[in-house]
Formats: C-alpha cells, structure tokens, sequence
C-alpha cells in the first residue's frame, strides 16, 4: 500500500522532506517509524498525525493516508 510520509525540522536531516512510500497492509506508525531509524523513545514527546488527526505508535496505516512526523519541540 501506498501512503505520503511527511517530516519536519531536523528530522529530515539525511532523510527527506516529503515521499510516497510502499508498506505491507496493516503496517502501524511505529513501524514506519523503525524504517526510518527514529527512535520510538524520542517520539513518545514528538507529535505523529495521519491525515490531520493525532495518531499513535500502534495506529494501523491506510492506503493513501498522510503520515505527518513532527520532532519533539520546545517553547514558552
């Protein structure tokens, strides 16, 4: 299945800014993120959204959905 990965800030560093990406059906968020060597530790204070919505480390991937992978942030 075809779905849109999106990263942002440094998390594009040696990565990619924007890609469309093939996954096995039933792929989930956390393993997209094991692909891509981003530490599911780092990202338990990250922000992960499919299609606009908050997603989560378990969220089961749909054909044409659009990961979006925020880095953690800091700010006051």
């Amino acid at each position: 299945m075809k779905i849109t990965v999106k990263l942002f800030a440094f998390l594009r560093q040696g990565r990619f800014k924007i890609r469309d990406c093939d996954f096995p059906e039933g792929t989930t968020v956390g393993e997209v993120l094991d692909c891509l060597s981003i530490s599911r530790d780092y990202m338990k204070i990250g922000i992960i959204m499919i299609n606009g919505r908050h997603g989560v480390f378990e969220s089961v991937l749909q054909p044409g959905d659009v990961l979006a992978i925020f880095p953690p942030a800091a700010g006051g």
